[in-house]
Protein backbone atom coordinates (compact mmCIF):
# COMPACT_ATOMS: atom_id res chain seq x y z
CA UNK A 1 0.00 0.00 0.00
CA UNK A 2 2.18 2.74 -1.03
CA UNK A 3 -0.81 5.29 -2.14
CA UNK A 4 -1.65 8.06 0.33
CA UNK A 5 -5.40 7.42 -0.93
CA UNK A 6 -5.20 4.74 1.89
CA UNK A 7 -5.65 6.72 4.76
CA UNK A 8 -9.07 7.54 3.47
CA UNK A 9 -10.29 4.52 4.56
CA UNK A 10 -11.76 6.19 7.66
CA UNK A 11 -14.43 7.54 5.39
CA UNK A 12 -15.93 4.57 5.43
CA UNK A 13 -17.16 5.29 9.08
CA UNK A 14 -19.92 7.68 7.79
CA UNK A 15 -22.19 5.86 6.12
CA UNK A 16 -22.33 3.72 9.22
CA UNK A 17 -22.94 7.21 11.75
CA UNK A 18 -25.63 8.57 9.28
CA UNK A 19 -27.45 5.25 10.07
CA UNK A 20 -26.62 5.39 13.63
CA UNK A 21 -28.29 8.69 13.54
CA UNK A 22 -32.00 7.05 12.83
CA UNK A 23 -34.20 7.28 15.78
CA UNK A 24 -37.26 5.68 17.23
CA UNK A 25 -39.66 8.06 18.05
CA UNK A 26 -42.11 6.47 21.23
CA UNK A 27 -46.00 8.25 20.77
CA UNK A 28 -48.28 8.72 23.67
CA UNK A 29 -51.79 8.59 22.75
CA UNK A 30 -54.11 9.65 25.64
CA UNK A 31 -56.34 7.50 26.83
CA UNK A 32 -59.22 7.76 29.08
CA UNK A 33 -58.64 5.30 32.01
CA UNK A 34 -55.41 7.76 32.49
CA UNK A 35 -56.98 10.82 32.73
CA UNK A 36 -56.49 11.13 36.43
CA UNK A 37 -53.00 10.26 36.19
CA UNK A 38 -49.82 13.00 36.06
CA UNK A 39 -49.01 13.97 32.66
CA UNK A 40 -45.59 12.77 31.40
CA UNK A 41 -43.82 14.09 28.45
CA UNK A 42 -42.98 11.18 25.86
CA UNK A 43 -39.37 10.27 25.73
CA UNK A 44 -37.23 9.86 23.06
CA UNK A 45 -34.08 7.35 23.12
CA UNK A 46 -31.54 6.31 20.18
CA UNK A 47 -31.38 2.68 19.01
CA UNK A 48 -29.62 1.35 16.29
CA UNK A 49 -31.78 0.89 13.01
CA UNK A 50 -30.79 -2.31 11.36
CA UNK A 51 -33.59 -2.40 8.72
CA UNK A 52 -31.20 -0.86 6.05
CA UNK A 53 -28.51 -2.92 6.33
CA UNK A 54 -28.61 -4.08 2.37
CA UNK A 55 -28.46 -0.40 1.99
CA UNK A 56 -25.64 0.55 4.48
CA UNK A 57 -23.55 -2.31 2.88
CA UNK A 58 -23.96 -0.97 -0.95
CA UNK A 59 -23.02 2.37 0.60
CA UNK A 60 -19.89 0.94 2.23
CA UNK A 61 -18.46 -1.01 -0.41
CA UNK A 62 -19.35 2.08 -2.66
CA UNK A 63 -16.63 4.04 -0.74
CA UNK A 64 -14.08 1.65 -0.75
CA UNK A 65 -13.77 0.56 -4.22
CA UNK A 66 -13.59 4.20 -5.05
CA UNK A 67 -10.96 4.94 -2.25
CA UNK A 68 -9.28 1.51 -4.10
CA UNK A 69 -9.96 2.86 -7.65
CA UNK A 70 -8.12 6.40 -6.66
CA UNK A 71 -5.18 4.34 -4.81
CA UNK A 72 -4.64 1.57 -8.28
CA UNK A 73 -3.10 -0.98 -6.41
CA UNK A 74 -0.85 -3.25 -7.83
CA UNK A 75 -0.56 -6.94 -6.20
CA UNK A 76 2.57 -8.45 -7.03
CA UNK A 77 2.26 -11.90 -8.72
CA UNK A 78 5.35 -12.30 -11.31
CA UNK A 79 7.79 -14.94 -10.35
CA UNK A 80 11.70 -15.31 -12.01
CA UNK A 81 10.57 -14.08 -15.76
CA UNK A 82 13.01 -13.58 -19.14
CA UNK A 83 12.35 -10.56 -21.05
CA UNK A 84 12.83 -11.12 -24.42
CA UNK A 85 13.08 -7.71 -26.42
CA UNK A 86 13.74 -9.01 -29.93
CA UNK A 87 11.28 -12.07 -30.52
CA UNK A 88 14.37 -15.07 -30.16
CA UNK A 89 14.30 -18.35 -29.10
CA UNK A 90 15.78 -17.46 -25.32
CA UNK A 91 14.63 -19.73 -22.74
CA UNK A 92 15.80 -20.38 -19.09
CA UNK A 93 15.00 -23.09 -16.40
CA UNK A 94 12.36 -22.02 -13.79
CA UNK A 95 11.74 -18.45 -15.80
CA UNK A 96 8.90 -17.30 -17.36
CA UNK A 97 9.10 -15.96 -20.77
CA UNK A 98 8.39 -12.08 -21.60
CA UNK A 99 7.95 -10.94 -25.34
CA UNK A 100 7.82 -7.10 -25.52
CA UNK A 101 8.53 -4.55 -28.01
CA UNK A 102 10.16 -1.55 -27.76
CA UNK A 103 12.99 -1.10 -24.61
CA UNK A 104 12.87 -3.81 -22.76
CA UNK A 105 14.25 -2.09 -19.58
CA UNK A 106 11.67 1.05 -19.75
CA UNK A 107 8.95 -1.81 -19.78
CA UNK A 108 10.08 -3.52 -16.86
CA UNK A 109 10.63 -0.44 -15.01
CA UNK A 110 6.91 0.82 -16.01
CA UNK A 111 5.99 -2.97 -14.52
CA UNK A 112 8.30 -3.65 -11.23
CA UNK A 113 5.80 -3.77 -9.32
CA UNK A 114 3.96 -6.33 -10.48
CA UNK A 115 7.27 -8.98 -9.92
CA UNK A 116 7.51 -10.69 -5.96
CA UNK A 117 10.29 -9.18 -3.89
CA UNK A 118 12.65 -11.94 -4.16
CA UNK A 119 11.84 -12.48 -8.19
CA UNK A 120 15.03 -12.48 -10.60
CA UNK A 121 15.04 -10.85 -14.04
CA UNK A 122 16.79 -11.47 -17.54
CA UNK A 123 16.96 -9.12 -19.83
CA UNK A 124 17.82 -10.48 -23.07
CA UNK A 125 17.99 -8.76 -26.78
CA UNK A 126 19.49 -5.79 -28.64
CA UNK A 127 19.11 -3.38 -25.80
CA UNK A 128 19.98 0.11 -26.60
CA UNK A 129 22.48 2.02 -24.29
CA UNK A 130 20.43 4.15 -21.69
CA UNK A 131 22.01 7.61 -21.22
CA UNK A 132 22.11 6.64 -17.49
CA UNK A 133 22.49 3.48 -15.52
CA UNK A 134 19.07 2.11 -14.64
CA UNK A 135 18.12 1.56 -10.74
CA UNK A 136 15.63 -1.33 -9.91
CA UNK A 137 14.44 -2.68 -6.73
CA UNK A 138 15.08 -6.06 -8.39
CA UNK A 139 18.44 -7.90 -9.44
CA UNK A 140 18.12 -7.99 -13.56
CA UNK A 141 20.85 -9.40 -15.81
CA UNK A 142 20.96 -7.91 -19.11
CA UNK A 143 21.94 -10.52 -21.74
CA UNK A 144 22.84 -8.31 -24.71
CA UNK A 145 23.63 -9.30 -28.51
CA UNK A 146 23.10 -7.20 -31.64
CA UNK A 147 20.07 -7.55 -33.36
CA UNK A 148 20.64 -9.18 -37.00
CA UNK A 149 20.13 -6.38 -39.84
CA UNK A 150 17.24 -7.49 -41.58
CA UNK A 151 16.32 -8.39 -45.36
CA UNK A 152 14.79 -5.28 -47.24
CA UNK A 153 14.34 -4.55 -51.22
CA UNK A 154 14.77 -1.44 -52.13
CA UNK A 155 13.86 -0.03 -55.50
CA UNK A 156 15.75 2.23 -57.89
CA UNK A 157 14.85 5.00 -60.79
CA UNK A 158 17.85 5.08 -62.66
CA UNK A 159 17.92 8.03 -65.28
CA UNK A 160 21.82 8.26 -66.52
CA UNK A 161 23.77 8.21 -69.96
CA UNK A 162 25.95 6.12 -67.88
CA UNK A 163 24.00 3.79 -65.92
CA UNK A 164 26.51 0.86 -65.88
CA UNK A 165 28.89 2.79 -64.07
CA UNK A 166 25.89 3.68 -61.25
CA UNK A 167 24.81 -0.65 -61.50
CA UNK A 168 28.26 -0.91 -60.55
CA UNK A 169 28.33 0.87 -57.48
CA UNK A 170 25.45 -1.16 -56.40
CA UNK A 171 26.59 -4.45 -57.29
CA UNK A 172 30.05 -3.26 -54.91
CA UNK A 173 27.58 -3.76 -52.02
CA UNK A 174 27.07 -6.60 -49.79
CA UNK A 175 24.94 -7.07 -46.97
CA UNK A 176 21.03 -8.21 -46.33
CA UNK A 177 19.84 -5.24 -47.95
CA UNK A 178 19.18 -5.61 -52.01
CA UNK A 179 18.42 -2.52 -54.85
CA UNK A 180 16.28 -3.68 -57.61
CA UNK A 181 15.75 -1.46 -60.80
CA UNK A 182 12.54 -3.48 -62.17
CA UNK A 183 10.37 -0.37 -61.73
CA UNK A 184 8.02 0.32 -58.63
CA UNK A 185 7.85 3.08 -56.34
CA UNK A 186 11.39 4.00 -56.20
CA UNK A 187 12.80 5.11 -52.88
CA UNK A 188 16.39 6.95 -54.08
CA UNK A 189 16.12 8.19 -57.92
CA UNK A 190 19.55 8.75 -59.67
CA UNK A 191 18.84 11.91 -62.17
CA UNK A 192 22.48 11.87 -64.28
CA UNK A 193 21.32 13.79 -67.37
CA UNK A 194 20.90 17.39 -67.62
CA UNK A 195 17.02 17.66 -68.71
CA UNK A 196 15.09 18.42 -65.38
CA UNK A 197 12.91 15.35 -64.37
CA UNK A 198 9.12 15.98 -64.81
CA UNK A 199 6.99 17.64 -62.18
CA UNK A 200 5.31 15.40 -60.94
CA UNK A 201 7.73 12.98 -60.37
CA UNK A 202 8.60 12.12 -56.24
CA UNK A 203 10.67 10.04 -53.91
CA UNK A 204 12.48 10.58 -50.48
CA UNK A 205 16.12 10.80 -51.76
CA UNK A 206 17.27 11.97 -55.32
CA UNK A 207 20.97 11.35 -56.46
CA UNK A 208 21.78 14.08 -58.80
CA UNK A 209 24.23 14.12 -61.39
CA UNK A 210 24.26 17.20 -63.19
CA UNK A 211 22.95 20.26 -60.83
CA UNK A 212 21.96 22.23 -63.35
CA UNK A 213 18.34 20.72 -63.90
CA UNK A 214 18.24 21.78 -59.87
CA UNK A 215 18.16 25.27 -59.25
CA UNK A 216 17.73 24.56 -55.56
CA UNK A 217 21.28 23.03 -55.04
CA UNK A 218 22.71 26.59 -55.24
CA UNK A 219 21.15 26.74 -51.76
CA UNK A 220 22.80 23.34 -50.89
CA UNK A 221 24.63 22.50 -47.38
CA UNK A 222 27.86 21.10 -47.69
CA UNK A 223 29.06 18.34 -46.00
CA UNK A 224 32.79 16.40 -46.98
CA UNK A 225 32.25 15.88 -50.73
CA UNK A 226 28.56 16.07 -50.62
CA UNK A 227 26.21 18.83 -51.18
CA UNK A 228 22.37 17.96 -50.19
CA UNK A 229 19.09 20.55 -49.61
CA UNK A 230 14.95 19.68 -49.13
CA UNK A 231 12.81 20.45 -52.09
CA UNK A 232 8.78 19.25 -52.84
CA UNK A 233 10.44 16.40 -54.70
CA UNK A 234 12.29 14.95 -51.60
CA UNK A 235 15.88 15.32 -50.54
CA UNK A 236 18.49 16.08 -53.44
CA UNK A 237 21.79 14.99 -52.93
CA UNK A 238 24.98 15.95 -55.24
CA UNK A 239 28.42 15.42 -55.53
CA UNK A 240 31.15 16.11 -58.21
CA UNK A 241 32.89 13.05 -57.76
CA UNK A 242 29.95 11.02 -58.72
CA UNK A 243 29.39 7.77 -59.85
CA UNK A 244 32.05 6.64 -58.21
CA UNK A 245 34.89 4.60 -59.86
CA UNK A 246 35.81 1.66 -57.85
CA UNK A 247 34.12 -0.35 -55.02
CA UNK A 248 36.19 1.86 -52.06
CA UNK A 249 34.47 4.53 -53.27
CA UNK A 250 31.12 2.88 -53.77
CA UNK A 251 31.15 1.59 -50.06
CA UNK A 252 32.09 5.23 -48.85
CA UNK A 253 29.51 6.86 -51.07
CA UNK A 254 26.91 3.65 -49.42
CA UNK A 255 28.19 4.38 -46.11
CA UNK A 256 27.61 8.37 -45.85
CA UNK A 257 24.41 8.06 -47.30
CA UNK A 258 22.99 5.58 -44.36
CA UNK A 259 24.49 8.20 -41.95
CA UNK A 260 23.17 11.39 -43.12
CA UNK A 261 19.81 10.15 -44.78
CA UNK A 262 18.58 7.77 -42.33
CA UNK A 263 18.36 7.88 -38.34
CA UNK A 264 21.28 6.59 -36.28
CA UNK A 265 21.31 2.89 -34.95
CA UNK A 266 21.45 2.60 -31.27
CA UNK A 267 24.63 1.52 -29.93
CA UNK A 268 23.76 -1.79 -28.00
CA UNK A 269 24.63 -1.75 -24.43
CA UNK A 270 26.92 -4.69 -22.91
CA UNK A 271 26.25 -7.75 -20.87
CA UNK A 272 25.80 -7.29 -17.24
CA UNK A 273 24.56 -7.38 -14.29
CA UNK A 274 22.55 -4.48 -12.00
CA UNK A 275 22.46 -5.14 -8.64
CA UNK A 276 19.08 -4.15 -6.88
CA UNK A 277 18.89 -1.08 -5.32
CA UNK A 278 16.20 -1.00 -2.75
CA UNK A 279 15.87 3.44 -2.67
CA UNK A 280 15.21 2.92 -6.32
CA UNK A 281 12.20 4.83 -8.05
CA UNK A 282 9.14 2.74 -8.33
CA UNK A 283 7.21 2.97 -11.47
CA UNK A 284 3.63 4.75 -11.12
CA UNK A 285 2.10 1.32 -12.55
CA UNK A 286 0.21 -0.28 -15.29
CA UNK A 287 -3.16 0.74 -13.80
CA UNK A 288 -4.25 -3.19 -14.38
CA UNK A 289 -6.92 -2.95 -12.50
CA UNK A 290 -9.06 0.18 -13.21
CA UNK A 291 -10.93 -1.38 -15.30
CA UNK A 292 -12.55 -3.86 -13.31
CA UNK A 293 -12.52 -1.40 -10.40
CA UNK A 294 -14.39 1.30 -12.65
CA UNK A 295 -17.29 -1.30 -13.73
CA UNK A 296 -17.60 -2.69 -9.80
CA UNK A 297 -17.89 1.27 -9.04
CA UNK A 298 -20.70 2.14 -12.12
CA UNK A 299 -22.87 -1.07 -10.55
CA UNK A 300 -22.65 -0.15 -6.88
CA UNK A 301 -23.38 3.47 -7.41
CA UNK A 302 -26.33 2.32 -9.77
CA UNK A 303 -27.36 -0.28 -7.45
CA UNK A 304 -27.11 2.01 -4.40
CA UNK A 305 -29.58 4.69 -6.26
CA UNK A 306 -32.41 2.26 -6.72
CA UNK A 307 -32.10 0.79 -3.35
CA UNK A 308 -32.10 4.35 -1.98
CA UNK A 309 -35.19 5.19 -4.55
CA UNK A 310 -37.25 1.87 -3.65
CA UNK A 311 -36.92 2.58 -0.02
CA UNK A 312 -38.22 5.79 0.01
CA UNK A 313 -41.66 4.71 -1.66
Amino acid sequence: MTSLWWFALPVLLLPILWHRQKRERVTAVPLATARFLPRAQPQQRRVWQWAERFLLLLRCLLLACLITWLADPIVPWRGNSIIVADGSDAQAAGFARIDVAGDPLAWFARHEREWLSDAKVIVVGAVAMPAEKPRFRHQVELRTKPAPLAKSEHRVALTSKRPDEWRAMFAALTGPQRYLFDGGKPELIIWDVPEAPPADLRAPLWWIGDAAAFPELKNAKQVGSLRYVDSPRGRLWTSDAWPPKDAASARRLFGDWQRLHYPPVPYVATSQLLAADPAAPLGPGTRALRDMLTMALLALFALERIVTHARKR
